[in-house]
């Protein structure tokens, strides 16, 4: 291959390999146990894979709509009905995409113009910043507060402007697990009323909450809706990640502004999945038990590392549990976590490359969508490090 070479202007000169793919090729390279990237180690319902190989046995191998199937999208109407009380129109607003990644994207693309600001929480998932910028949009950061990463409202309302475009939420939240309260949703009620702030709400973990609490969705309050984009997946509720299949639910006027992106970006989105989420999603038993399931896996983990020097934090959702390791080493915390990967078999993502300056409070994120051997033996990892 010839070795010539022209110039180019990279468009996001700071970003390289992500995080996740680093501490993944660690472990595979030291035989670690992988508890680093966020996907489950068990598969989805047989009765959904059945339905999948029956459409493709079965004519539903080419394009579905660009805003995706009708049935599928029928189906989360009538689920954002059951669980939030919200009514959206299945042909005017809701899209399907390629992964919750993919909405996001077309989302900030569409409303996001050279100059706007964003206002954005730390410690926020790698895919944001990057979308904001390539979009011209100007990121502000508002660190949630340690140790229960709660946000500080009075410092959102003082960095609000004219230039404030957009509000990015992302709850239950990735990578710390907090979880949205009422008093929230009233704070957040107030700072956006009256202004043209568009609201962005990354709610992949809607279904995975536990110890009794319901879910804000911006769906769930008739305000926020009418501002607001709700982002989900159907990977994090089906144990399927690999399928991407996301979607976006907002007011018709946001939605035609939407779907002139998402078109560009991938016309369509895979049609015997579609298919098939939209068949087995005819009752809701399997989202009424999710969070059950998942707050098990969380209080076997957490039982299982009792006597550990590590030190949980509050986890009212996702499937990320942190731990501080403050007082056991002094090392930051990308470093221990190489150090746990390759000297203790044990994989985690450092929680300072989700702050955009690498803040660093010596917290790691661990994910427990595994099965409870891989925790067991995990958790034992963990307790021997003294």
């Amino acid at each position: 291959m010839a070795t010539e070479q022209v110039s180019v202007i990279s468009k996001l000169p700071q970003t390289g390999t992500s995080v996740f793919s680093v501490m993944s090729a660690l472990a595979r390279e030291h035989g670690a146990i992988n508890l680093s990237q966020g996907f489950p180690d068990f598969e989805p319902d047989p009765a959904l894979t059945d339905r999948v190989s029956w459409h493709l046995k079965n004519g539903g191998n080419q394009y579905s709509p660009s805003t995706g199937a009708a049935s599928l999208r029928e189906r989360i109407a009538s689920l954002a009905g059951d669980f939030y009380g919200a009514k959206y129109d299945p042909e005017s607003e809701i899209t399907v995409t390629s992964g919750a990644t993919e909405a996001l994207f077309a989302a900030i693309t569409a409303i996001v113009n050279p100059g706007d600001e964003v206002i954005v929480f730390e410690p926020a998932y790698d895919s944001y910043i990057p979308a904001i910028e390539l979009n011209g949009g100007v990121p502000v950061f508002v660190p949630l507060q340690y140790p229960d990463y709660h946000i500080p409202w009075n410092q959102v309302k003082k960095l609000i402007r004219r230039k404030t475009r957009m509000i990015l939420l992302n709850f239950p939240h990735n990578p710390t697990g907090a979880v949205l309260s009422e008093e929230d949703v009233a704070e957040l009620t107030k700072i956006v009323k009256g202004t043209e702030i568009v609201i962005l709400s990354d709610e992949v973990y809607e279904h995975i909450i536990f110890d009794g609490k319901r879910h804000e969705s911006m769906a769930r309050h008739p305000e926020l809706a009418r501002r607001s984009m709700v982002i989900s997946s159907f990977g994090k509720s089906f144990h399927c990640t690999g399928w991407k299949v996301g979607y976006c639910m907002a007011p018709a006027y946001l939605t035609r502004e939407f779907r002139k992106i998402h078109q560009f970006l991938t016309f369509s989105t895979s049609t015997p999945f579609q298919l098939a989420l939209a068949d087995f999603m005819e009752n809701n038993e399997w989202f009424a038990n999710l969070a059950g399931f998942y707050q098990e896996k969380r209080d076997y983990f957490l039982n299982q590392l009792k006597g550990s020097t590590f030190k949980p934090l509050k986890c009212g959702g996702t499937y990320f549990q942190l731990l501080s390791y403050q007082g056991l080493s002094k090392l930051g915390d990308f470093e221990f976590a190489r150090k746990l990967t390759a000297e203790n078999g044990i994989a985690s993502i450092p929680v300072s490359v989700f702050y955009h300056e690498r803040h660093d409070q010596q917290v790691l994120r661990f994910c427990f969508a595994k099965g409870e051997e891989t925790l067991r033996k995990g958790a034992e990892i963990l307790k021997s490090i003294k």
